[in-house]
């Protein structure tokens, strides 16, 4: 970048990172890293951690991103540890989270989260640029998502971050970015595997030097992406280990275990708050009545020694695993609860299929929507953590060809692209309403 003051900031809120990028309107842009030890360079872990302490807003301390992480290990049984709440954005469902006695909507958190991460990145984040470009979803997370409470809450999240905040939907910032990569006209489809959602869009590339460089087409999207391929393998790996399936005495009947527990404790949004008097006193006396009260003992313990996050990380490794082999094991140690289950892609192939067949019906519905078929796209931009998994590129070699997709800067490229995108002269064309 040139030495000249940013014009425009770019911000991918994700539901697993975050990502912000600095554009100084003669056509480059930056990361803004965060430095320290805890810090991983651009990346800054969408999670906050609460801790009670006097010196702290209400008798309540707090941290954010990789800082986060840190606080929560030091002291897990102490604290409270939150990510992946970007996904109750748009439901109405959620109205706060009860923390050490206080109520946390969710502009409250985001507000919380984004002043941390301000502090530190330091000096790039002191003063902010006039334009802020800010990723959306096409589609949000969650059961019949509600877009315009999503957007009340983000503006009231944003709204100490200037006047001038622009929405633009995420893959067409990471469509922004790759655009720069070429050099000759082109279609492009953009697939953005985030940890809540799955976005599409179709963008049309003028050549170098074209007075209207990329037109946007149309977009489609789906609450569907890591966080709910992390809850098939909780939900067929560990959650028959804790009571799934069990049953339990009711006076003189035998009925089973309901199921809305184990789909909180397969939800990080809601499993980092089960850890409450009332839920923990339910399941003592599930585990009282079950015919099996061990499994729901091991759920009890995962949820009182604060092991959510360890368990994640778990899923997260064995994920991975499954992307470069056809087989892994996933093993898990905490809170008194040992797991060791060997487990093959073909399997977990086998548990996302249906997920992948409805990812596979937004994308079709962009192209739809654009009015072109898989013929028209010139090259396929894979973008995001989930793009790295197996099944996911098959179905898009099968459907466009091996030699048509790309992919690269999968955590960074959206950002990058919000931030040039901040300095585009039509910038009504990009946003959403």
């Amino acid at each position: 970048m040139t030495g000249e003051a940013p014009t425009a900031l770019g911000l991918d809120f994700g539901t697993t990172n975050t990502v912000i990028a600095l554009s100084d309107g003669a056509g480059d842009a930056r990361l803004v890293p965060f430095p320290g030890e805890m810090a991983s360079s651009q990346i800054f872990r969408s999670a906050l951690c609460f801790w009670e302490e006097e010196r702290g807003l209400h008798g309540i301390a707090s941290e954010a991103g990789p800082w986060a992480i840190a606080e929560y290990l030091q002291s897990p049984l102490d604290s409270r540890f939150l990510q992946s709440f970007k996904t109750v954005a748009a439901s109405p469902l959620f109205e706060h989270a009860q923390i050490f006695g206080r109520r946390f909507r969710f502009e409250d958190l985001g507000q919380l989260f984004l002043q941390k991460l301000r502090a530190h990145a330091g000096a790039p984040l002191r003063s902010l640029p006039p334009r802020i470009v800010v990723g959306r979803p096409v589609e949000f997370a969650g059961a019949r998502p509600d877009p315009a409470l999503a957007r009340r809450r983000y503006d009231l999240m944003l709204a100490a971050w200037g006047s001038e905040i622009h929405y633009v939907y995420e893959p067409l910032g990471a469509a922004f970015g790759f655009a720069a990569r070429l050099d000759r006209p082109a279609t492009l489809l953009v697939a953005d595997f985030g940890g809540g959602t799955t976005d599409f869009s179709v963008v049309r590339v003028s050549g170098p030097g074209g007075a209207t460089r990329c037109q946007p087409l149309a977009s489609a999207g789906v609450g569907i992406a890591g966080d709910r391929f992390d809850k098939r393998i909780i939900d067929h790996l560990v959650l028959p280990l804790l009571g799934k399936g069990g049953r339990y005495r009711s006076f003189d009947k035998i009925l089973e275990i309901p199921g809305g527990y184990f789909s909180d404790f397969a939800d990080w949004s809601r499993l980092a708050l089960m850890r409450n008097r009332r839920t923990l006193d339910e399941l003592r006396k599930l585990q009282r009545d079950a015919i099996d009260p061990a499994p729901i003992g091991r759920m009890i313990a995962l949820i009182e020694h604060e092991q959510g996050l360890p368990l994640y990380e778990a899923v997260g490794r064995v994920k991975r695993a499954l992307s470069i082999a056809e087989a892994a094991e996933f093993t898990f140690s905490g809170g008194g609860v040992e797991i060791a289950v060997p487990v093959s892609r073909r399997q977990f192939e086998g548990w996302i299929a249906e997920d992948l067949d409805r990812i596979e019906a937004a994308m079709a519905l962009a192209l739809s929507r654009a009015k072109l078929d898989a013929a028209a796209i010139d090259r396929v931009f894979l973008t995001g953590g989930s793009s790295l998994i197996p099944a996911i590129r098959d179905r898009f070699a099968r459907r466009f060809g091996a030699e048509r997709i790309a992919s690269g800067d999968e955590l960074t490229s959206i950002a990058y692209g919000l931030a040039q995108i901040g300095n585009e002269p039509n910038l009504a064309a990009w946003s959403v309403p």
